[in-house]
């Protein structure tokens, strides 16, 4: 299946490395306009509340004249350089840290990125690559300006190899499209985060993106083959499988080093992606419970009688109430916690296995399993679940939602202790998250416009992955670090392991250039640069 233009083998893919000077881009030209309007336009480049400390290179200023060469290589409709227009860029979906890029390209092609990419590393710009912005840690935030790379446009479905169960795919294209074409051929793309039907491929790449279904099916980086990335000088290289190749790597596989590392190593253009065969039948059911600690066992029992689900989500009673309140999907509101469990696989023998859970479920005092009877049903049911977030603006102006993972076996500890940090704070804390693997979403409900209950938010978040450490667990289980959680880095790695990831960076990134102050403690906060961010975060 073809959409949106075709992809031919040719000998461009042959070998990893393509020519750094791809053909086919216009050169910049100093007398196009990066506006198409009046020049005063020009005088609000490299003001978006940047000021650099010192005269590093790379926090150089985009001058009216790199943003007219910007134009020169993607056309002046597809830069930003307008305050106004800036303002969408300035965060994603972690919004405690805010700060306007100095400049946004949107490229079409490969070689489009390439060239942006020479141009800012001759003039020692940052570059940040940007998906569709529904990351949760500030990882696409321009810390000190610089030209943000958004990929939104490069958004083709370019092959579909059924048979070989892959597609290659330009980094914009969402994640749920792919599922969407392939599907006739009885094939599905497993990732399934719950911003499903707006985040991109080449996002979910960037941070190694989980969901519901990563229980069986494991999360991006079981499910990507290769990809093509541009490094921070311009080079042009394809790591992993090649898509005229078999699967097989060869010389150093370096996808896993990538996969997770939030945009710091160069920018993912075009991805090969894995096919997963779609099950025959689903089996999903949806057991009440009085309690948390109930629920919680159910999950330990589930997985210790040998019985692997697609997915084991739970809500707690707070969120369930406002998902509720907002789907009207029929959840009880009354309970103090519900599990989502879906079976899937082959028809010969999940029912045997459904009664099993339902078993199970009555054996921890569940009061109720429901089972859906239709595709319509258990379809609602994904939706209210991965629609959860959405719901919380009925319980609150702001939330900060966390991302920690402690052992399967420690859920009830942890979520005890999640409670106690509610009330040790003076905040409600819900809950939503993939049990299964034992990684938890609190959402801190506060009001960002009162500073008080910033701090207290930011508080229990801190103490909340503190513990998830002291468990056993991570600071992350899918939303990466970014620059909410940098900090929080050395709970749990030791100098050396951080002097070691740093170390591996350089590789990629020697410059320290692309998607800089993320990740590693000590890095640059925005609020050094950018008054505009909530005093008191």
């Amino acid at each position: 299946m073809i959409r949106g233009g075709g992809y031919t083998p040719t000998r461009e893919w042959e070998g990893k490395i393509w020519d750094s000077n791809p053909p086919g881009v216009n050169r910049a030209s100093p007398r196009r306009s990066a506006f198409g309007g009046p020049s005063e336009h020009l005088d609000t480049v490299g003001t978006a509340c940047y000021v650099p400390a010192v005269p590093n290179p790379s926090e150089a200023s985009v001058t009216p004249a790199v943003a007219r060469e910007l134009a020169g290589i993607v056309g002046p409709e597809n830069v930003v350089t307008a305050m106004d227009e800036l303002l969408v860029y300035e965060c994603d979906a972690y919004t405690l840290e805010r700060n306007p890029p100095n400049a946004v390209v949107l490229p079409r092609s490969v070689a489009e990125v390439a060239a942006v990419v020479r141009l800012c590393a001759a003039h020692g710009l940052p570059i940040i690559p940007r998906g569709a912005g529904t990351s949760l840690s500030g990882s696409v935030l321009a810390v000190t300006g610089g030209v943000m790379i958004a990929l939104t446009r490069m958004n083709r479905i370019l092959h579909v190899d059924a048979t070989n169960r892959r597609a290659l795919v330009e980094a914009g294209v969402v994640n749920a499209w792919v599922t969407q074409a392939v599907k006739s051929h009885g094939l599905f793309y497993a990732p399934d985060p719950s911003s499903q039907p707006s985040c991109t491929i080449g996002g979910n790449v960037a941070t190694n993106s989980g969901g519901p279904h990563t229980l069986k099916y494991g999360v991006t980086t079981n499910h990507v083959l290769g990809f093509e990335l541009v490094l921070p000088d311009g080079e042009i290289v394809w790591l992993g499988t090649q898509p005229d190749g078999g699967e097989d790597v060869p010389g150093y596989d370096l996808r896993g080093a990538v996969i997770g590392s939030e945009g710091m190593f160069g920018v993912v253009t075009r991805v090969l992606v894995r096919l997963v065969r779609a099950p025959q039948e689903f089996k999903t059911l949806l057991g009440v419970f009085e309690s948390v600690d109930d629920a919680s066992q159910t999950v330990s029992d589930i997985i210790g009688a040998g019985i692997i689900p697609g997915a084991m989500e739970m809500m707690d009673q707070m969120i369930t109430q406002a998902v509720e309140s907002a789907y009207r999907f029929g959840f009880p509101t009354d309970a103090g916690a519900v599990l989502i469990v879906e079976l899937d696989g082959l028809r010969a023998g999940l029912a045997r296995q459904a009664e099993r859970v339902v078993g199970l479920c009555r054996k921890n005092h569940a009061r109720e399993v429901r089972v859906a009877q239709s595709e319509q049903e258990r379809a609602d049911l994904w939706k209210c679940r991965k629609r959860a977030f959405g719901a919380i603006g009925r319980l609150s102006p702001s939330f900060l939602t966390q991302d920690g993972v402690v052992p399967r076996s420690r859920l009830p500890e942890m979520m005890r202790f999640i409670a106690a940090t509610s009330q040790r704070h003076g905040l409600r804390i819900p809950n939503v998250f993939h049990a299964g693997d034992g990684n938890i979403h609190p959402l801190v409900l506060f009001d960002e416009r009162m500073p008080d209950e910033v701090r207290r938010a930011l508080a229990a978040g801190h103490d909340i992955l503190e513990k998830c450490v002291q468990l056993g667990g991570s600071v992350t289980g899918e939303h990466g670090i970014g620059v909410e959680k940098m900090d929080m880095m050395a709970m749990q790695f030791t100098p050396d392991d951080l002097d070691a990831m740093r170390a591996l960076r350089r590789v990629f990134d020697p410059g320290g250039r692309c998607n800089p102050h993320k990740m590693f403690p000590g890095s640059k906060r925005c609020a050094d640069f950018a008054p505009r961010k909530q005093a008191a975060a």
